[in-house]
């Protein structure tokens, strides 16, 4: 995994597990990769993954069974998703309402460009 310096490491290693869950790549329910397993596997302190895994347990994404390890939570898809679209709502959508404005892009030619992206990039949805 490569970092960007644009958001902090806990988060992007955050967003490295939402992803995983999102892929359906880590199961509901199933044990994930511990602290140094992941620490290892990304090259970065355990206690940078377990910043990660506090924060994403504090959003009900994973759970800790003490002694066992860190499990996907059976809903983690679900709560990724809800918090993902949170942010973007709050955090991205504004820049990008503001660029459609200033360029006076109709809606309908960006609903048309993004089926057309969505048919190339996700045809087997």
């Amino acid at each position: 995994m490569e970092f960007t310096s644009h958001k902090t490491i806990y988060l992007q290693i955050s967003d490295y597990v939402c992803e995983k869950a999102l892929t359906n790549e880590w199961k509901a329910g199933e044990r994930i990769p511990s602290v140094r397993e992941l620490g290892v596997l990304l090259e970065v302190n355990p206690n940078t993954v377990m910043r990660a895994f506090e924060y994403l347990e504090s959003k009900g994404i994973i759970y800790n069974k003490r002694g066992i390890g860190f499990f996907l939570a059976c809903n983690a898809a679900e709560k990724v998703q809800n918090l993902h679209k949170a942010q973007f709502i709050e955090e991205d959508l504004p820049a990008l309402f503001k660029k459609i404005y200033l360029l006076q892009i109709p809606f309908d030619e960006l609903a048309k460009e993004y089926k057309a992206y969505c048919k190339a990039h996700f045809s087997n949805h």
